[in-house]
């Protein structure tokens, strides 16, 4: 009975580590291009009192052991990077990923990192950056005086300056792709760093060798599913009320156990 109790406990510690996973991918409904979370759960090793296969008597073997798990555990928290919903703004350096890639941001202290919110904006210089002002790789910089920016599907950024009736080229928006986008580290303001997971970033034009194209004048949404979470969330409570009353039930068990001589 003492066993059931850490069992219990376990599953009532995996539950609560469900719902802060939750609980963050419902904070995050409205933050552009965030990807919501899952945890995944794992069995813990099992104490064996029988094994299977173990003589029972002359020529006869037991078909089935007796086999003990110890509880559950929390093995991962994945990012899930399945498509968000596209918001029109039809603002000019708004720019949204029709696919799979990242964006390549420069970090101050010259980290690279990646990111799928086209929310960008300009700095005093005139140079593409994210909400945080961390310039945007390839540097483009969009000159002063320009009265429209146009952003091509694979990329190519172009702006008509005052007084011209043609389009200035000034390079191209890259983006990049992984092996595994799920091994990538979460940094928070919406970007994401490589890891020995990830595996290298492999650069390219948008719209070629597998990589999605450009969207201007869109926004990636999350992907979170209001209704999926709150199911989940029902999920997750109901299982870690059934796991409370596993731990109530052992200890009434030990009560009475305790309780036979008076």
């Amino acid at each position: 009975m003492i066993r059931s109790l850490w069992i219990s406990a376990s599953g009532m510690e995996a539950q609560t580590l469900n719902i802060d996973v939750i609980s963050n991918n419902l904070a995050n409904v409205n933050t552009t291009g965030f990807k919501r979370s899952r945890a995944d759960f794992q069995d813990l090793l099992y104490q064996t009192l029988r094994p299977a296969g173990a003589p029972s008597s002359m020529g006869t073997q037991v078909p089935t052991g007796i086999e003990l798990g110890q509880g559950t555990r929390t093995v991962a928290v994945q990012k899930l990077f399945m498509q968000g919903d596209y918001q029109k703004t039809e603002n000019d350096l708004d720019v949204a990923i029709e696919g799979d890639g990242f964006f390549q941001v420069n970090k101050p202290n010259g980290d690279m990192a990646y990111t799928r919110s086209g929310a960008f904006k300009l700095d005093s210089q005139g140079r593409l950056v994210t909400s945080d002002g961390f310039v945007i790789s390839p540097e483009i910089t969009i000159p002063a005086g320009t009265e429209k920016i146009s952003i091509g599907s694979d990329g190519l950024v172009a702006a008509k300056l005052a007084g011209q009736n043609t389009f200035t080229e000034l390079g191209n928006l890259e983006v990049v792709n992984f092996p595994n986008a799920s091994g990538l580290s979460s940094r928070g303001r919406n970007l994401f760093e490589r890891t020995d997971a990830s595996g290298e970033p492999v650069a390219g034009t948008p719209g070629q060798d597998g990589l999605g194209t450009i969207a201007q004048g869109y926004l990636e949404m999350s992907n979170v599913s209001i209704m999926e979470e709150m199911v989940n969330m029902i999920i997750a409570q109901r299982a870690y009320e059934v796991n409370s009353k596993s731990m109530q039930t052992a200890d009434e068990m030990m009560r009475l156990a305790s309780n036979v001589k008076r």
